[in-house]
């Protein structure tokens, strides 16, 4: 059965007319406002089709026909009229939704009001369904000791922040070295994660008190930071001495990395010798050197507790001469190429 224009009218009429009063449509009603001149028997019949075709349906059998969700989908893809908005109207939604970056939910909703209001209508907003999203960046800013700021940003540019609290008060190092653990959850798997907690335990905590960072913390906190980009390929001379592993074990353990952005090398050295310093001289480069960290304890058994903490890292001046790695320590250096 063809949709002929002249049901089109019949059934867009039929849909206006429930639309504004919410009653059952009969032929009388519509017979003066499809624009043709027909009778109402006509538009009976013509009902009566639309009916069969599955586009009206009838509430009881003396009841006139309302819209089916089918006729309901026909009108708004076929038979509605393009509606242009006032200048009044066109004011408001420019008022309400500036064209500036914000969340998507906050966009949906001041959408749906906006719909509401000038249609007198409810209105829902929804967002299509995402199988998936992917966290694209964490952002971790402290806000005092002992709490910070989590902003997480996903691949769809939604942004959620959340203010944590915490039990016992952080450092801006800790802060730094969660924020860098976060971001490269891709390269520090789960494997690494477990070591780093559960084996290695660098930061000490007490059930419901105070946390603090034990000596193994600083190495993954400088390598976190400046332990990305190309490792590169040494060639050590330095003295030995014999142990139960090897007769000729360097004094020095040490690792290169050039930066990813190509502008420096960082230096991570373990001085080994319990008595005497070392003196690094770096060949083969032009480097100016810009940060020296060292860190040593009292001891070599030396722990950190929550009442002490011996073992700490320390800024070292640089200056023109070679840097110097204390007796039985680690160090981190950062040398600009020039």
């Amino acid at each position: 059965m063809d949709l002929t224009e002249r049901k089109k009218r019949i059934l867009r009429a039929i849909i206006e007319s429930y639309i504004q009063s919410a009653e059952p449509v009969g032929s009388k009603a519509i017979a003066s406002s499809i624009g043709m001149e027909v009778s109402s028997a006509t538009i009976r019949n013509e009902m009566a089709d639309l009916e069969a075709m599955g586009l009206l349906e009838k509430p009881h059998t003396s009841a006139g026909r309302i819209p089916s969700p089918k006729g309901y989908r026909l009108y708004v893809n076929e038979l509605m009229e393009e509606h242009k908005l006032s200048l009044q109207e066109t004011e408001r939604m420019n008022q309400a939704l500036p064209l500036k970056m914000q969340e998507l939910d906050r966009v949906l909703d001041q959408a749906g009001r906006v719909v509401s209001q000038l249609t007198n209508y409810p209105a829902f907003a929804l967002s299509s369904g995402m199988s998936r999203v992917t966290i694209r960046r964490f952002d971790l800013l402290m806000v005092e000791h002992n709490a910070f700021i989590i902003v997480v940003m996903t691949d769809t540019n939604v942004v959620r922040n959340r203010l944590i609290r915490l039990p016992s008060d952080l450092t801006e190092a800790q802060l730094q070295m969660l924020n860098t653990l976060l971001n490269h959850a891709d390269v520090v798997k789960v494997a690494c994660l477990a070591q780093l907690v559960n084996a290695l335990a660098p930061i000490m905590t007490e059930p419901g008190g105070r946390a603090w960072a034990q000596t193994t913390y600083w190495p993954f906190l400088y390598g976190s930071q400046f332990g990305r980009g190309t490792a590169l390929q040494q060639e050590v001379e330095v003295p030995t001495y014999a142990c139960g592993v090897s007769p000729k074990a360097p004094y020095l353990s040490s690792s290169a990395v050039l930066s990813e952005d190509g502008t420096h090398v960082t230096v991570f050295a373990v001085n080994k010798s319990l008595d005497e310093a070392m003196t690094l001289e770096l060949d083969g480069l032009n480097t100016v050197l810009e940060q020296h960290v060292t860190l040593t304890a009292p001891a070599l058994d030396s722990e950190n507790t929550a009442d002490a903490q011996p073992a700490l890292p320390r800024e070292l001046p640089v200056g023109a001469d070679a840097p110097e790695l204390p007796a039985a320590s680690w160090n981190m250096l950062r040398f600009r190429l020039a």
